[in-house]
């Protein structure tokens, strides 16, 4: 993948079909001066991809799914493409550290995305993070990847990255600054749904999210309000927070992002239309701004922003974050792999919505986690898939009559 230095920046973009991803790229043709795409990836989607690599002619695509990868060497060969197509999980971190590439979108959903994270993190990357379970599984050996190469790290939930836009670039300034944050939730689609309902919550109920266009795992996640947990825990690596300085609040609207609340009890907020192109934008374009292509806020339009605390009865999931950012070390990881297990079986028409706690609940119970298995890739993947086994046999025993 060797080519000439460009003034513009080079973006390899993990997980580049999925909603991130194709917004990251509508990001970057309103700016084809600024950007290149050198690098794109995906698990399984080849026409999906043929038709991005048609558009954009990178210098490489990756299929991590094997099978895929001569079909779409045939499609770009005869469409005269000479872009290099490379097959299996283990490319991601090749490219994700290339030479060649300046920023990396990690895109890609779940555990999967952990080690390209890690690669490009130690290559000293522009890291926009798009992966919350790079952090969830592996925070500690993550962030010190990112110390280790130097490199610059923007958060891209929607959230998360409202928090960092409220604070200063300096981040030794950071723990003076902060009392607490806020993460916002907009609740998801059940928020006004009796609990006692949510047994017959179907996969297509459950992916109709109020506010945002998310892929399906990441939906039943805001449905659940596991991908909150996970945000807590996110939180809590890439500000340097304990888990009491990590709150959460639901707000319908998703107007304000999230918020920081300050030693002297001021309220720093970002604010914007919920549209991701704008945490994408920025964490393109830090620290500068660009034109990310989302409508305006119109503040005469906004009848009233309501808050409310979350119901634990009906998102019990949302209580394991700061059950496992106290528990043992790995914990979190265990979570995380149960709930991937838990979702696709709740997709798959395997269990009940309802039954998606009972398995990640049960597995975190069934795992005990030592600090060692943290303190490496090769560990924190073994920790993930024990955990995956036994979220496995939870849903089996609840599939069973």
């Amino acid at each position: 993948m060797s080519h000439p230095s460009s003034a513009r920046m080079r973006v390899c973009i993990l997980g580049s079909t999925g909603s991130v991803g194709a917004n990251t790229l509508d990001v970057m043709a309103r700016h084809p001066e600024r950007f290149e795409v050198v690098a794109l990836t995906a698990h399984s989607r080849v026409d999906e991809l043929a038709a991005q690599c048609l558009a954009w002619k990178p210098r490489c695509a990756v299929l991590t799914q094997p099978g895929g990868a001569q079909a779409l060497r045939d499609r770009l060969k005869a469409a005269g493409l000479r872009t290099e197509v490379l097959e299996g999980a283990a490319m991601l971190a090749q490219v994700a550290a290339h030479p060649d590439v300046d920023a990396v979108m990690a895109a890609i959903v779940g555990a999967a995305g952990l080690e390209p994270c890690i690669a490009a993190a130690r290559a000293g990357k522009r890291l926009l993070l798009a992966n919350k379970e790079a952090l969830v599984v592996g925070g500690a050996l993550f962030m010190a990847a990112v110390k280790e190469g130097g490199a610059t790290l923007l958060p891209i939930d929607s959230e998360h990255s409202a928090i960092f836009q409220c604070l200063p670039e300096d981040r030794s300034t950071w723990a003076r600054r902060i009392d607490h944050i806020v993460l916002t939730a907009s609740g998801g689609p059940f928020r006004q749904r009796d609990p006692k309902t949510l047994a017959s919550v179907t996969p297509d109920e459950a992916c109709a999210h109020p506010n945002w266009v998310m892929g399906r795992k990441i939906s039943v996640d805001s449905a659940t309000m596991m991908n909150k947990a996970l945000e807590v825990i996110e939180a809590r690596w890439l500000f340097d927070l304990t888990p009491d300085q990590i709150r959460v609040v639901i707000h319908p609207q998703s107007i304000i992002h999230s918020m920081v609340v300050c030693r002297d009890n001021s309220v720093l907020a970002q604010l914007g239309t919920p549209d991701m192109r704008v945490p994408i934008a920025y964490g393109l374009s830090f620290p500068e701004r660009i034109e990310s292509g989302a409508s305006a806020l119109d503040f005469t339009q906004l009848a009233a922003l309501q808050f409310e605390p979350p119901d634990m009865r009906r998102y019990p999931g949302l209580q394991l974050a700061w059950d496992t950012l106290r528990g043992a070390e790995g914990s979190t990881a265990v979570l995380n792999a149960a709930n991937e297990v838990a979702v696709a079986a709740f997709l798959g028409g395997t269990i009940r919505f309802d039954q998606i706690h009972s398995v990640n609940a049960h597995t975190l119970d069934a795992i005990t986690t030592s600090a060692d298995a943290c303190h490496s890739i090769e560990g924190l993947l073994a920790l993930d898939d024990s955990a995956r086994r036994a979220a496995e046999q939870q849903v089996s025993r609840l599939r069973a009559p």
